[in-house]
């Protein structure tokens, strides 16, 4: 007997590839790739094969739970509800709205809960969103706010139409970061007229493929990119044309590479000139792109690296033009704009931290909880994110979760967030309900898949926005809703949109609870608050997307809305629901003067501190951490924190410290010995493997581990050795440059 196919997608990372799932007695018992999917056109990895771990697992939770004592108990969702809104009115009244945070959206597959928890975040006064995003991009949003207009417009390569592909700190082959990034890397590697460049400290699946790969000295990214853009500049290289056109404000940075000792840096960085020289060559004079990733956003001088790689692809003309580096369209942004100049925009008031993309860095929530300020965090709610294993500085996590007066966690297992928690609320997974994300990954088209149920949950289980939905309800945050309302709802979409203007135009607070005032009337009809909110957002969209969707085929008219959606559910494998014009990428931009704003005065000081003996001076390690740990490695064997039951990895060597054997013979350690790993923030025992793909002096950790699972640890916590200061002026930790001392057991 066969069970029932399904076409959904992964939810375990940010690619969302498409699969062909079967499920029988209500289990997945078999997963394949999805040809039919426009975005991974049939490419899947093993991740995605093993999704059934992350659905059913002994640590799944069904019920609403309360801590009592050091015990959970068992609650109804009405007590749940209505003592976690006490509580939360009290303690905001009490304290004022910079009293509550809300940690959420931060999921690799689920993004619709954003639309409801930022909402009752707001509706509580508050503007503390803290999230993945400022984990790792705050830097780079915050270089391409100025640069580009809106922080949300990263840029990232035309793969399929370049000719050479500059890296840094990116391996693809394990990582992904754009679809099918395997596939299309070995594609560009076999193919004798293209070119491959990585940079990297490591010997990676990715620089195993590589033309040309720079094994850079780790910390020192920020000396070679300026020193290619000063052997560009030098060599007239630069695309002048290109830079009167479609730039701004070059004039007033071009000086910091003037007279620059190239030679010196590059010897600095322990590379050899004349092979920096050749990939500069290369970068400038072909039609080329260039990926960067966490190695760059989670290094030493993180920001300015992004704004050095900006001023790189405009010298070189490289940017928002085929072959190069474009900026794709969205069907939502994934973040808002906020520009911490605004006096609106809220700062954190222990760390002075602002956010980016409207969302704080996660590192100093610790110091927040922790501070005497009187209207420090006190209550937190957690939701679809695991800080205990996500972010950095466990031991500050565990401490000043501790003081709150109040943590919820809305979750689908009992994580080690969740143990902590005062109520744990159980939420259902991504294939359990509808769901879906906006990562803004394919170009020109605009790809979106709206994932359905494809499981039926096994206990209580609510959708998240449900859950914020719940709570904002019995703060009394939704303004009354009319019966007529309701009945619009289940009568016809058309019908209700129009009962719904209707509404709005009467009732003063409807626009900024629409989200929770959907949920509650069409959401009942379709029978889901997040796909109500699809619904919701698309009668609203930008023109822009408007404009896009009729690009891709749409039909031009007041219905717009309503027939993207009704396509969205006609096609679980997901579609194109727009697309920009390939022509005019530059249309993106959305700076004053349209042109990419090259003069960021914040970090020119930092700028003019990148030189050889400045920098070699700060790369002298602390005494009694020689090494430095990449805390945290992309690879086939983790995926954060959503696969918690080993059982996908049995018989793989999955959470090993990898080590270069010059290193391990230095201390006396052998494949496969237990090491103590230690950092300021603290010590981590793990298995050794020794590998010639390491560098020298250079120790790596994979992210993701020392969960514990049906009772038992597996593997070792990387974020027992990050500390949470230990990070650059945008709250970014410094994950890919911690010293640290490894001693054999």
């Amino acid at each position: 007997m066969m069970g029932t196919i399904h076409k959904t997608g992964c939810v375990l990372c940010a690619q969302n590839c498409g699969l062909e799932v079967e499920v029988e007695s209500n289990r997945i018992v078999k997963v394949k790739a999805d040809k039919s999917n426009a975005k991974s056109e049939g490419y899947v990895c093993r991740k995605g094969l093993n999704i059934a771990y992350h659905q059913h697992n002994a640590d799944r939770l069904k019920y609403p739970l309360k801590k009592v004592g050091d015990k959970f108990e068992r609650i109804s969702w009405d007590q749940a509800i209505d003592e976690i809104a006490d509580k939360l009115k009290s303690i905001v009244g009490q304290h004022g709205p910079r009293s509550f945070a809300y940690m959420g959206a931060s999921t690799q597959g689920c993004h619709f809960e954003a639309a409801f928890g930022v909402r009752l975040m707001r509706g509580l006064g508050s503007q503390y969103h803290y999230g993945a995003l400022a984990q790792e991009f705050a830097g780079a949003f915050w270089v391409i706010g100025r640069t580009h207009g809106r922080q949300y417009l990263h840029d990232g390569p035309d793969v399929d139409d370049t000719d050479v592909l500059l890296t840094f700190g990116w391996n693809g082959m394990q990582s992904h970061q754009i679809p099918q990034a395997p596939r299309k890397l070995q594609r560009l590697s076999r193919d004798k007229d293209k070119m491959l460049i990585v940079v990297d400290p490591r010997l990676s699946e990715t620089a195993k493929l590589a033309d040309i790969h720079l094994r850079i000295r780790p910390g020192t990214d920020a000396l070679l990119i300026k020193s290619m853009i000063a052997i560009i500049l030098k060599e007239g290289w630069d695309n002048k044309d290109y830079l009167a056109n479609h730039t701004s404000g070059f004039n007033s940075v071009k000086g910091y590479f003037d007279n620059f000792d190239v030679r010196a840096a590059i010897s600095v960085c322990e590379l050899d000139y004349e092979s920096v020289y050749e990939v500069a060559r290369h970068y400038a004079t072909r039609k080329s792109s260039l990926r960067y990733d966490l190695g760059i956003f989670m290094g030493r001088h993180s920001g300015l690296n992004s704004y050095l790689i900006v001023i790189l692809m405009a010298i070189c003309g490289r940017l928002c033009v085929p072959g190069g580096n474009v900026i794709p369209g969205h069907m939502m942004p994934i973040g808002s704009h906020t520009d911490e100049r605004d006096p609106k925009v809220w700062r954190a008031v222990a760390t002075n931290a602002f956010p980016v993309c409207g969302v704080f860095p996660p590192n100093v929530m610790p110091e927040e909880i922790l501070s005497d300020h009187p209207e420090r965090l006190r209550a937190v709610l957690v939701t679809g994110s695991n800080p205990l294993r996500s972010y950095a500085d466990t031991t500050a996590y565990e401490k000043a979760f501790a003081r709150l007066d109040l943590l919820v966690t809305g979750e689908i297992a009992m994580t080690e967030t969740a143990a902590l928690s005062h109520y744990v609320l159980p939420s259902r997974t991504g294939y359990e309900s509808w769901d879906g994300t906006f990562f803004p990954m394919t170009y020109p088209g605009i790809h979106f898949q709206m994932r359905r149920p494809i499981v039926e949950p096994d206990g209580e289980q609510l959708e998240l926005g449900e859950i914020h939905l719940r709570i904002a309800d019995k703060m009394g945050l939704i303004p009354p809703i009319p019966e007529s309302l309701y009945q619009a709802a289940f009568e016809s979409r058309p019908v209700f949109a129009k009962a719904l203007m209707e509404y709005a135009v009467t009732e003063p607070k409807a626009l900024s609870a629409m989200p929770f005032i959907l949920g509650k009337t069409l959401g009942k009809a379709l029978g889901s608050v997040h796909l109500a909110a699809l619904w919701g957002m698309l009668q609203v969209a930008p023109k822009e997307l408007y404009k896009n969707a009729v690009r891709a085929g749409f039909t031009s008219g007041p219905a717009l809305g309503e027939e993207i959606f009704q396509s969205i559910c006609d096609h679980p494998e997901g579609i194109f629901v727009g697309k920009i014009d390939p022509d005019n990428n530059f249309a993106q931009v959305k700076t004053e003067d349209g042109k990419i704003n090259l003069h960021i005065p914040e970090l020119l000081d930092e700028l003019k501190t990148i030189e050889a003996r400045q920098e070699e001076a700060a790369l002298v390690l602390p005494a009694g951490l020689p090494l430095i740990l990449m805390a945290g490695r992309h690879m086939s064997m983790n995926a954060n924190t959503n696969l918690r039951d080993p059982a996908w990895n049995e018989g793989k060597r999955a959470c090993t410290l990898t080590m270069h054997p010059d290193d391990a013979a230095a201390l006396n350690v052998k494949d496969g010995h237990t090491v103590r790993v230690t950092t300021e923030a603290g010590t981590e025992e793990i298995e050794l493997e020794i590998t010639e793909t390491a560098r020298p002096g250079h120790v790596v950790m994979p992210h993701g581990f020392g969960l514990i699972y049906d009772g038992t640890q597996y593997g070792a916590n990387v974020n027992r050795l990050t500390k949470n200061t230990h990070r650059d002026q945008f709250g970014t930790p410094l994950h890919r440059y911690v010293p640290c001392r490894v001693d054999a057991l």
